[in-house]
């Protein structure tokens, strides 16, 4: 029997049409983690939470009618059926790999050609978690685990790993020496130090890093750049 396995992706949803059939709280949940990261969400519903109503009024989401179409789905990038109609969600994902876009059916894996991982966000670092469709719930144990070991020092830590990079590779380093760099930072003790808010250390490790003086005031400036 085929094992089915699934490759790991990061989209970019921006602009990008989803379909989410269902109104609940599961929906509600999903609708709102795609806005986080800007799709063009559109909702397929009989009953709708109040929140959604208030993201359809304001504009956020668009809404689709009560009943499911298959031409809703022309176009969707994804599709998620977060009904509690089991049957309907199996419909949806039917009609959806017909017209290959790729669909994620709530609690029925069979029915998924993509799940939606466990994830841990601190800033633009993001740690994805998945049992591929085993048990969400160790998934999510797994992730609160995490959380204890990641902290907010990560969020500063890949801003200035960011604006470092920028420059390191504006130099015409080989690849070996740009490796060398980066890896030199990162493996040190800047984490503690960024904890500890300790800039003349950090000042100390970039200067012998970057093979040039950095400043306490330079390094401030490095983190108020995106």
């Amino acid at each position: 029997m085929f094992k089915r396995q699934y490759y790991p992706i990061l989209v970019d949803l921006a602009g990008r049409k989803v379909v989410v059939v269902g109104g609940g709280n599961v929906a509600q949940r999903k609708i709102e983690s795609l806005l986080e990261y800007e799709a063009d969400v559109l909702v397929v519903a009989r009953e709708l939470t109040a929140r959604l109503m208030e993201y359809i009024e304001d504009g956020k989401i668009t809404y689709l009618g009560r009943e499911f179409q298959k031409e809703h789905i022309n176009g969707a990038m994804l599709v998620i059926a977060a009904t509690d109609d089991a049957a309907l969600n199996r419909l949806v994902s039917t009609w959806a790999r017909d017209r290959g876009s790729l669909v994620n059916a709530v609690d029925q894996p069979a029915d998924c050609t993509f799940i939606v991982p466990s994830v841990l966000k601190r800033g633009d670092l993001l740690i994805a978690i998945s049992t591929s469709g085993k048990s969400p719930a160790l998934a999510r144990k797994v992730r609160e685990d995490l959380e204890n070991h990641f902290g907010e020092e990560y969020v500063t830590l890949l801003i200035l790993m960011g604006n470092l990079r920028k420059e390191i590779l504006s130099r015409g380093f080989g690849q070996e020496e740009n490796k060398r760099i980066f890896e030199h930072i990162v493996n040190s003790g800047v984490l503690k130090m960024i904890r500890e808010k300790n800039w003349e250390g950090i000042g100390s490790l970039l200067s012998e890093a970057l093979d040039r003086p950095t400043s306490r005031e330079e390094i401030l400036k490095y983190l108020k750049r995106e």
